[in-house]
């Protein structure tokens, strides 16, 4: 079904200064179909949906970032969610990814959001077949004229990350949660463990792999081992399996008000997962900015200027990653010496490393 281009005269989002608002999925076929539901009809021309990943679209990470920017689009242009407005469609597991995209395009919406890689190979075939629809990857590339990739330096945003664990640090000894091991994941590890290393290269750093992004359960297990060690920050960047840092960290600290346990949060500003009580153990976040990037792509594609076939990235110069608000976890000099190495990231001086040595794609 052939797509109508659009010519308005819209504004470009990318808006410098914002902070981020990106796995804990919900089973079974009403999740699968929980977006389906059609809003009234739009008095707009164009229509945006997305496909999320496994850890589905309230992971409080990932997925519910890009979500959160199309709903911010959608409100903005005065869309409805539904069709011919503005909509998602949540995948239980990966055998859902297909089906999900192919139902998005023949609904005849104009823009169709792949989250995360692991829907790769999905979009690349649904892309082939579904000619008239554009689409869009996020941490991933696909080779198709009607695709444009999406892709994040999360070094350089975990670098902060970094600088901020090595810094307030007491133990000396700090920990990475990673989920499944591929080349985006890894970015998140070298930027960490290169922060660190630039404020302390005798920091201890614990890298560990739990191989999900739907397992909080793995996400605890592995962050007792790593508290028990004597680490004291914890970075994860696993989704949904990250939920499980977060729990046992806030166990040890229900137990004990004096234990010094933090986590660094991952994709959106986690600091709510950190509540306890009257206290937080929520260090700050790295923040991917997902919602950026999607109202960005959107914009485009409203304004008829898609722009098919390109891999763009986002960095710190971009405002495509930083690091959220700390509300005060983090003292104000140490935050001066946060946004120094910001700031020389930004102008080129300090150049991160994509990936751990060992690591580098074949």
């Amino acid at each position: 079904m052939a797509k109508r281009k659009f010519g308005l005269a819209l504004s470009v989002l990318l808006a410098a200064g914002t902070l981020l608002g990106a796995c804990g999925s919900d089973n079974g076929e009403e999740a699968k179909n929980e977006g389906n539901n059609s809003g009234g009809e739009s008095s707009s021309e164009f229509s945006v949906a997305m496909v999320t990943d496994v850890g589905g679209v309230d992971d409080k990470s990932f997925n519910q970032a890009a979500w959160k920017g199309i709903q911010e689009f959608g409100k903005d242009k005065g869309l409805e969610k539904g069709d011919g407005g503005f909509d998602y469609l949540q995948s239980a597991g990966e055998e859902d990814y297909i089906p999900n995209l192919n139902a998005l395009a023949r609904r005849d919406f104009n823009l169709v959001f792949g989250v995360g890689f692991m829907m790769q190979d999905a979009l690349d075939e649904i892309a082939s077949q579904q000619k008239d629809t554009e689409f869009a990857i996020i941490d991933a590339v696909v080779e198709q004229p009607n695709t444009v990739s999406l892709l994040f330096k999360e070094h350089e945003g975990s670098f902060l990350a970094g600088v901020a664990a090595g810094l307030m640090s007491e133990s000396k000894k700090v920990g990475f949660v990673g989920g499944m091991e591929n080349e985006v994941i890894y970015r998140f590890e070298s930027g960490f463990v290169q922060g660190v290393k630039a404020v302390d290269p005798s920091i201890e750093v614990d890298v560990q792999y739990t191989g999900a992004f739907d397992k909080a359960e793995l996400g605890k297990t592995t962050a007792n081992r790593m508290y028990s060690s004597g680490v004291d920050v914890i970075f994860h960047a696993a989704g949904g399996t990250g939920n499980g840092v977060f729990s046992e960290a806030k166990e040890r600290k229900a137990n004990d008000p004096d234990a010094n346990v933090w986590v660094i949060g991952v994709d959106s500003d986690q600091y709510d997962e950190g509540a306890v009580g009257d206290t937080n153990v929520t260090l700050t976040s790295m923040l991917k900015r997902v919602d950026v990037a999607v109202k960005d792509i959107s914009e485009k594609a409203m304004n008829g200027e898609f722009p098919g076939g390109e891999v763009i990235t986002y960095g710190i110069a971009d405002d495509g990653v930083a690091l959220a608000d700390s509300r005060g976890a983090i003292p104000e000099d140490v935050m001066a010496k946060i946004e120094e190495y910001n700031e020389k990231i930004a102008s080129g001086e300090i150049e991160v490393k994509e990936y751990p040595e060992g690591k580098e794609p074949k």
